[in-house]
């Protein structure tokens, strides 16, 4: 488990202009499919003014029925890796971005805690995925903290990771 700084509001509001400054200059829209931070990344850049440009919607499937239902996880693929996994995780932006119809999406699923946690996927376990134009990617970050700082560093990964991608 690595140590992190717990993002604020402020730090959440400068990525999200980042990130809505980066898709604009695309003409890109993007979408949210979220399990752990349960919409928190939705809100954040539905609080910037003129989000409508660029963000087209986002989905929270928190359970598994929610993500197969709405994203088109695989349900072996729940069953083999289990929600908390890199092939949730790419599945589920892969799936967001193609029933959005959108250029980019990002994807959470992890355990924020305080139950839930395995040896294997501790409390703090978050997969990230990201697709952009068809090209994805996911990682694996383990927080720490207690369930509001997991969340909030989620939060402030997935969209850390959204600008990155999108470059300058």
């Amino acid at each position: 488990m690595e140590d992190f700084a717990v993002p604020g509001d402020a730090e959440f509001a400068r990525l999200v202009e980042e990130a809505s400054a980066r898709l604009l200059a695309r003409g890109w829209k993007m979408v949210s499919a979220e399990s752990c931070t349960g919409g928190w990344i939705a809100k954040c850049c539905t609080d910037r003014p003129g989000s409508s440009a660029w963000f087209e919607r986002g989905y929270v499937t928190y359970s598994n029925a929610a993500k197969q239902d709405a994203l088109g996880v695989d349900v072996n693929t729940l069953g083999h890796a289990g929600a908390v996994s890199r092939a949730v995780a790419l599945q589920m932006a892969q799936g967001a971005a193609r029933r959005a119809g959108v250029e980019a999406a990002l994807a959470v699923t992890g355990v924020a805690g305080p139950d839930g946690g395995t040896p294997q996927k501790p409390v703090g376990t978050v997969w990230f995925g990201w697709s952009l134009a068809g090209h994805c990617e996911a990682e694996v970050v383990t927080f720490s903290g207690d369930r509001d700082a997991i969340r909030r560093c989620s939060v402030a990964h997935a969209l850390q990771g959204l600008v990155a991608r999108l470059g300058s």
